[in-house]
């Protein structure tokens, strides 16, 4: 029985512990308000994180002292999501993608191979696992998050300072964010 094709979610073929800038956006399962929630007062919004939202906030922050030279640029954590900019130095190790005997043989010519050290799915699998681990311990088993994550590899300056605006504008455009199921641009497919 042949196995069922994956959608890809990395762009085929690129290196992800490559020196660049990437925006990163992870989503809590089902859009689920876990962080806290955007308040307005005199015409200003506010993020007033929950212990959840504090904690993710603190991990965020915390990144580039888990890995070496990696920084971050804007980053924002909303009610059901968070925005980061990462940027990763120049990796001298090089790895390559071959896959394992046993990988070969359960997922043949699907490229399946283990987390590069210091590669974006690496960093987001280690933050995502470490907030998840705190929730248990925390009595927060409630939460989960999405499955996968989305990224952008960012170019050019341009388009870095685009995106740095739109993640620190994040919270006064809440309203409009498709993330927000009372919003005006809500995605009714991303409840499915």
């Amino acid at each position: 029985m042949p196995y069922k094709q994956h959608k890809q979610y990395r762009l085929q073929g690129y290196n992800y512990s490559a020196i660049g800038d990437y925006f990163i956006t992870i989503c809590t399962k089902n859009r689920k308000h876990h962080f806290g929630r955007i308040t307005k007062i005199n015409n200003t919004k506010t993020m007033e994180l929950s212990a959840i939202g504090l904690f993710v906030n603190e991990s965020i922050l915390s990144i580039p002292n888990i890995y070496e030279k990696v920084t971050l640029g804007e980053t924002v954590v909303m009610p059901n999501h968070i925005h980061l900019i990462i940027t990763l130095p120049r990796n001298k190790i090089n790895y390559d993608c071959n896959q394992s005997s046993l990988q070969q043989l359960m997922a043949p010519h699907k490229g399946l191979c283990p987390l590069k050290p210091g590669s974006v799915s690496s960093i987001i699998n280690h933050f995502k696992g470490k907030v998840t681990k705190w929730c248990n311990a925390n009595e927060h088993r409630y939460f989960n998050w999405q499955l996968r994550f989305h990224d952008h590899i960012i170019r050019n300056e341009k388009s870095y300072n685009i995106i740095s605006n739109y993640i620190a504008h994040n919270i006064y455009n809440w309203d409009d964010d498709e993330n927000n199921e009372d919003g005006n641009n809500f995605r009714k497919d991303i409840r499915t």
